[in-house]
């Protein structure tokens, strides 16, 4: 991240490495935070929702960007065995319902939630993420396995690409 930074000259990035659930910022610290697919592979969401609370000054906006899981049991599942076949650090994609709970549990007031979906190239996912062989086969045997109801809601293709839901959650800090 410094190394791009300079490359595209800009001199006012500072860069810090933490864990989501204990930054290393004072309170009040931030007058904006963007969280952009990475929340989901906080180990604890809440942590993490608390750690940006306490870094942000009062009603301060935060932005989280993020796949999300779909609320059937079914369906959840099935993308929690695929993701984190794929990428080894996927810890949850949330449901919607999970996250504004979390939120609100955080501290955060919800301002604006708009929702896309997303065409995951399972080839050059797992290709970027060097997921192991025995892993893609896995992904690949879940997938010729899944139930219509499954295979519908993500639009299975048959190289193993399908759809995923995505999330822009607009809030501001108490």
């Amino acid at each position: 991240m410094a190394a791009a930074a300079k490359d595209r000259g800009l001199t006012n990035v500072e860069v810090a490495e933490a864990s989501a659930e204990r930054l290393t910022f004072d309170n009040e610290w931030f007058d904006f935070l963007g969280c952009r697919y990475s929340a989901h592979h906080w180990r604890n969401l809440e942590a993490g929702l608390r750690e940006a609370q306490r870094v942000l000054k009062r009603g301060s906006k935060a932005v989280f960007i993020d796949a999300f899981a779909p609320e059937a049991a079914a369906l959840d599942t099935h993308l929690q065995a695929v993701e984190q076949l794929r990428d080894t650090s996927h810890v949850r994609d949330y449901t919607t319902s999970e996250w504004i709970a979390a939120l609100g549990r955080s501290g955060f007031t919800l301002q604006t939630f708009r929702s896309w979906r997303l065409r995951m190239d399972l080839p050059t996912s797992i290709a970027r993420m060097q997921t192991p062989p025995d892993n893609v086969r896995a992904i690949r045997a879940l997938q010729t396995a899944a139930s219509r109801e499954i295979g519908d809601h993500f639009e299975i293709e048959a190289d193993g690409s399908f759809m995923l839901d995505a999330m822009m959650i607009e809030t501001t800090a108490a």
